[in-house]
């Protein structure tokens, strides 16, 4: 049986009968592989051999020849400590804001808002307010659809901002839309559906998520008016309808219509529906059809993809298939977020936050079409975060992408989001809500330098 240390919590590849040759090489391989980094105090040779339960003397030599080959290093009166040795792996990469562009100082790569604007203080305040008033309840494992106070929240917030019929008991919240269409693949998978199509183009990890759902994935194109409607072949479908992801259109009133009475499931992705800028916000499709329609959301564009908040309003007959799979899956909700969620729902914090950046993100928008050569051609600017740049004749998606790493700047191209057959047009998904205030007008520059021929 494998031994560790119960003092020091660092654990060991190491049996009792292994000797002093196997003591040695268990500390190598716990060095080298960063379980002990360098500067890390080890215990003195009296208390590993405690801990261990062999002779100090054994420790003591091991000791000895580690700090001969450096990978321990002692000094008069002071601990042992771990040395600074070379570690055989490659080292594993840091995390970038945008990991397909290493060192870019500039990030207008779609997908986020702009974190820096993350409403701190009315955070903290709404914490404060569920931690002095939660019983001790809230910090066990919580209820696999969510927390119901949070709910209850949401199905107000739903109902009168986005109109979705959204009773508590048909909603489940998940830890973001990625999570939610995991596990509604994994259920349609169980309930004999085989396919499940998608509007195409579209982003692929979320393709992702079915095909590892053993799903077949079918792709459905999209025109100016929206998915054809016409052209769905399977049991499920997932669409953007009110802002489509990356071409920007919005679903036309007839194919809506089209859509609710179409007789399959549809998994409504609504991933940006509070940012709409030169209309009336449009409604969620859910309100049509409810017991046909999934409605999906989340808080990653609104406030931030780290607190893992999303939620789907199901129809009926999922709920439990849904609440079944979670389980399966051993989800458990973190309690006190959604507590947290539901206050800023419930005082208004959240509504004035989205007010807020609605109106920058609106100027920002506004601050790039008017910056924009008149080659370049501005798709989808009507809502959301990101716009779509269709090029001119004779420049490539490839050039301009190259083009902004020489100058530093992330972005993203349309031609990753196509699959299937069809049209392949190019162009470039910029997300102009992701540089911090600050950085917005150098990312622009930025920007123009390398699409400007």
């Amino acid at each position: 049986m494998t031994d560790s240390w119960s003092s020091w919590d660092v654990h060991l590849d190491w049996q009792p009968d292994a000797g002093r040759q196997g003591l040695a090489d268990a500390l190598r391989q716990a060095i080298r592989d960063g379980r002990l980094a360098p500067g890390t105090i080890v215990p003195s040779t009296r208390a590993l051999a405690k801990d261990l339960g062999i002779a100090r003397g054994t420790v003591t030599r091991v000791y000895a020849d580690l700090t001969v080959e450096g990978y321990l290093r002692t000094s008069q009166g002071a601990p042992t400590r771990v040395g600074a040795v070379s570690s055989p792996l490659p080292p594993k990469e840091k995390p970038h804001a945008a990991p397909w562009v290493p060192g870019a100082r500039w990030d207008l790569y779609p997908g986020r808002p702009d974190l820096s604007s993350f409403p701190r203080e009315a955070w903290v305040a709404a914490t404060r307010r569920v931690l002095h008033d939660a019983p001790a309840s809230v910090f066990d494992y919580g209820d696999g659809l969510g927390s119901a106070v949070l709910r209850e929240a949401l199905s107000r917030y739903l109902s009168r901002s986005r109109g979705v019929l959204a009773e508590p008991d048909r909603i489940v919240v998940c830890g973001g839309f990625g999570h939610g269409l995991a596990v509604l693949a994994r259920v349609l998978h169980a309930r004999g559906d085989r396919e499940l199509s998608f509007e195409n183009p579209c982003l692929p990890q979320f393709r992702e998520h079915a095909t590892r759902a053993g799903l077949h994935v079918a792709a459905v194109p999209v025109d100016e008016q929206g998915l054809e409607v016409s052209k769905l072949d399977s049991p499920a479908v997932v669409v953007t309808p009110a802002h489509q992801y990356p071409l920007g259109v919005t679903l036309a009133p007839e194919r809506r219509t089209a859509l609710a009475r179409w007789g399959g499931l549809v998994i409504e992705d609504d991933y940006d529906g509070e940012f709409r800028f030169d209309r009336h916000p449009v409604g969620a499709l859910q309100a049509l059809a409810p017991e046909r329609i999934v409605y999906a959301g989340s808080v990653s564009k609104t406030l931030a993809p780290a607190l893992r908040i999303g939620w789907l309003v199901l129809p009926r007959f999922l709920v439990e298939p849904v609440r079944a799979e979670l389980a399966a899956t051993g989800w458990h909700p973190p309690v006190v977020d959604h507590l947290v969620l539901a206050d800023m729902l419930s005082s208004g914090a959240y509504d004035r936050h989205v007010r807020q950046r609605r109106i920058a993100y609106r100027k920002r928008r506004d601050r790039l079409l008017s910056l924009l050569p008149r080659e370049i051609t501005p798709v989808g600017i009507s809502a959301g975060l990101h716009v779509l740049l269709r090029l001119p004749p004779g420049r490539s998606e490839e050039q301009v992408i190259r083009a902004a790493l020489r100058e530093s700047v992330a972005i993203d191209g349309l031609g990753r989001h196509w699959f299937g057959d069809g049209r392949r047009s190019r162009g470039i998904v910029l997300g102009y809500a992701t540089p911090a205030e600050h950085a917005f007008g150098p990312a622009i520059e930025a920007l123009l330098k390398a699409i400007t021929p």
